[in-house]
């Protein structure tokens, strides 16, 4: 099916463009824009252009924001040495929306993941070595840019002082990427002397245990707790 105007066609295809949209969702969207009235279809493509001019990775965390560094890491409020490993913005989100941490983050921008090409020097590694101990330099020889696991580097050029970082928390996705990021950061942050954990994986509440699967039981007895 077609419009027969233009327009709304060309809507319809950038629609089609969106993640998990088909052209019958596309459709129906560009239907009810359509209806919408004039103003707020103006705010909608205000919206749109602004998040493109106005939004930039945060220099500290790589979270998005309007203004760098972002409000989290501007924010006295904060435990600044306590830092909690993300793979992407929308994890941040996830977190901030149960009220229970006051740290910041560290957004990595993804996973490794050998068989989509992306290793560690594809993400913000680096960039977390350098918060965790910013007296050492995190550029290894042969240019891959980070330290080698379980090795420390010679101290580089002095770093503008930081609250220092007491613990890392690895809240990566529970599959084989996020198991591989997690042990690979764990096994390049050693050195440094500072605490690395992990999120706690198993049973959601109101969950039943004959529909768990083997994993989740595992990770559940592996993971707790006394009362």
């Amino acid at each position: 099916m077609q419009f027969t105007s233009e327009s709304v066609e060309a809507l319809v295809e950038q629609f089609t463009k969106l993640p998990t949209i088909g052209r019958k969702t596309a459709q129906r969207l560009a239907a009810y824009v359509l209806k919408m009235p004039r103003e707020e279809v103006v705010e909608l493509a205000k919206a749109l252009v602004a998040v493109k001019d106005r939004v930039r990775a945060c220099s500290v965390c790589f979270n998005v924001t309007d203004d760098d560094p972002c409000p989290i890491c501007r924010s006295p409020r904060r435990d600044h040495g306590l830092i909690c490993v993300v793979e992407e913005s929308n994890d941040v989100v996830a977190l901030e929306r149960t009220n229970e941490y006051h740290g910041v983050y560290h957004v990595l921008g993804g996973v490794i993941s050998p068989l989509d090409g992306v290793g560690p020097d594809d993400l913000r590694i680096r960039e977390l070595v350098a918060r965790v101990d910013p007296s050492f330099a995190t550029t290894a020889a042969g240019g891959d840019g980070l330290p080698a696991p379980g090795t420390v580097r010679e101290p580089g050029p002095a770093a503008e002082p930081r609250p220092p970082v007491r613990e890392v928390i690895l809240a990566m996705n529970p599959n084989v990427e996020g198991d591989t990021t997690a042990y690979y950061i764990s096994q390049l942050l050693k050195p440094f002397g500072v605490r690395v954990t992990r999120i706690a994986r198993g049973l959601p509440i109101g969950g039943d245990l004959e529909y768990a699967d083997e994993a989740t039981l595992s990770r559940a007895l592996e993971g707790r707790i006394a009362v």
